[in-house]
């Protein structure tokens, strides 16, 4: 798939300095770039790159002063590394949205509804009563249970399994091997020790672009729904139980697992490995360093929290400083121990 410069400064909104004829057909490294390429440069200290690529276009700011001579074509723009994100995206939509049709064999139950220009992948499974908006691409081996709503322009990549009555938005996402709307974690203790199950009857709610990681699995709620809401980014391997509501336009990397029932602010990030005890809420525009674990609710907005058990992170620098210092001040308190006993011992025998 090739485009012009002239097409990609036209649909990134910049100022071409070059040939608009030349081609590019796929995006690369400024280090190492080639023909063909398209780059960008956003790090002052990859600029060195620019002056000897190979690449047949760079993106840079309307800002760059070349200190030298440039082969490549160059693309001006206000921030080159939102611009290259755009492309990137455009080139993704192309690539992604491209399929249509039913591969065969594959199942469509008599009841369920499709939209237009949709893509059902071989040996895809829709349920009873599913209702799948416009431009909705399923991939193969994907199960979508029964009374589930897609909306429109949602890509569902191989071996998903969507269970029943779960609601997807529209420019949703939902990477390979990722499980919505399995069981909730829900089993009552028995006086004989034994636990018995908490029937799970809630389902799953994704609102508009949300993105769910590869074997990312979001538990149905034990009654009402489990929400991720607007804009939400789940990395590969994230564990999300019952009755948790994300808040719009957070970000949580991979191997973090939220606990039934909390609720995490909007515009929130939390780094990998975080663990959540059940029946907490954090404040917005919280941020979670990685490997922290959080038991109890912080609600203030905006805390940066750090560690296990969590604390706020100017707290946390301190302690870790004083923790790196344990040694030597374990040494310099058993030096202190020792002048005082000394001096005990001599006013004992000053008393005799």
């Amino acid at each position: 798939m090739e485009f012009t410069l002239a097409q990609i400064a036209h649909i990134l909104n910049g100022e071409l300095k070059g040939n608009g004829q030349v081609k590019v057909n796929r995006v690369g490294k400024i280090e190492e770039g080639g023909e063909g390429a398209i780059t960008f440069l956003s790090n002052p200290k990859y600029e060195p790159f620019i002056y000897k690529t190979t690449a047949s276009a760079v993106i840079v700011s309307k800002g760059f002063k070349p200190k030298g001579e440039i082969s490549a074509g160059l693309i001006l723009v206000d921030d080159p590394y939102l611009s290259f994100t755009a492309l990137l995206e455009e080139y993704h939509k192309l690539v992604s949205f491209q399929k249509s049709g039913v591969e065969q064999p594959c199942f469509f139950a008599d009841t369920a509804t499709e939209g237009k220009n949709t893509y059902r992948g071989a040996f895809s499974y829709v349920g009873k009563n599913v209702r799948l908006g416009d431009n909705v691409k399923i991939y193969p081996n994907t199960y979508i249970g029964d009374d589930v709503t897609i909306g429109n322009n949602t890509i569902i990549y191989a071996g998903v399994k969507i269970y029943s009555r779960t609601k997807i938005g529209n420019y949703c996402t939902i990477h390979s091997g990722a499980v919505i709307g399995s069981d909730g974690f829900g089993f009552a203790p028995q006086a004989d020790g034994s636990y018995k199950t908490i029937p799970q009857v809630g389902n799953v709610v994704l609102e508009d672009h949300v993105s769910i990681g590869a074997n990312t699995t979001i538990d149905c709620a034990t009654f009402d729904s489990t929400i991720i809401r607007e804009g939400v980014k789940l990395d590969n391997l994230v564990q999300i139980g019952h009755n948790v509501e994300i808040g719009k336009h957070t970000v949580i990397a991979s191997q973090t697992g939220i606990s039934g029932s909390s609720k995490v602010g909007e515009y929130s990030m939390i780094g990998g490995q975080v663990g959540l005890a059940g029946h907490i809420q954090l404040g917005a525009r919280t941020k979670i360093a990685a490997q922290s674990g959080i038991n109890k609710s912080i609600k203030e907005e905006g805390k940066i929290l750090f560690g296990s058990p969590a604390f706020d992170h100017l707290q946390y620098m301190k302690s870790a400083m004083l923790f790196k210092r344990l040694p030597e001040l374990n040494q310099k308190i058993r030096e202190l121990e020792e002048k005082i006993i000394n001096l005990t011992s001599l006013k004992t025998d000053d008393e005799h």
